[in-house]
């Protein structure tokens, strides 16, 4: 049996990668251990050279990871689209997110709001300033630790209103998805996969990226709220 795949992930896609490399591993004669952890962390580690097989992050971390040579150069392939989702408590009054205007009403109305250190929060505080309202809500903001899902404070109660990835909301118990950013705020993340320089397996990870981004993964990215790509 070859050597085990390495790989580092950010929190968005864990669910789907678990789901597709227990799939991969099915049919071909390889182990794979990913890892998922906060994207900024994962991105500090790749760039700090730890021995790694396989990345999948933001494609705009994938590029600076390249640029600074952590990536085989030509190796990015993209592999889910993902939007940002809202969500209360389970069972919470659900407030009205299906215009601009609504979502920026129940930000200001709501007790605490809480987003990621990923793409999605950073998204969502250029919003807030852009709306010119960053200043009103700081006291309101609670910001996920690296690694933690947002859905967790909503179901612990210390966040009233929540945005993250769908695909890091859709299966957290304790927390109802109202909908998603209207189409004129949201920004979609695509995630995708590279080989790291550091690996000694390339074209066995290039496999695995391979599948990874094929037409038979594309139900299982849906059933965890990601688009293929």
């Amino acid at each position: 049996m070859s050597q085990t795949i390495s790989g580092i992930s950010s929190m968005a896609t864990r669910h789907v990668l678990a789901d597709l490399v227990e799939q991969y591993m099915r049919h071909a004669p390889q182990r794979v251990l990913i890892e998922s952890v906060g994207g900024v962390e994962a991105a500090r580690r790749v760039m700090d050279g730890e021995p790694c097989d396989l990345v999948v992050l933001a494609a705009d971390v994938i590029d600076r990871l390249a640029a600074a040579g952590q990536i085989v150069a030509g190796s990015r392939t993209d592999l889910a689209r993902s939007g940002v989702a809202i969500a209360v408590a389970a069972g919470a009054t659900q407030p009205g997110v299906g215009s601009e205007a609504a979502v920026r009403d129940a930000v200001l109305a709501a007790r605490s709001i809480g987003y990621s250190t990923g793409p999605s929060g950073s998204h969502l505080s250029r919003l807030f300033e852009r709306w010119g309202i960053a200043e009103t809500i700081a006291p309101r903001i609670v910001q996920a630790p690296p690694g933690v899902p947002v859905g967790s404070l909503i179901a612990s109660g210390d966040v009233e209103l929540g945005f993250q990835q769908l695909s890091e909301l859709i299966h957290l118990p304790g927390i109802d998805v109202i909908g998603s950013l209207p189409s004129e705020i949201q920004v979609v993340t695509v995630f995708s996969a590279a080989v790291c320089t550091a690996s000694r397996q390339a074209d066995e990870v290039r496999k695995l990226i391979s599948f990874l981004a094929s037409p038979r993964a594309a139900s299982v990215k849906l059933a965890h709220g990601m688009d293929p790509a």
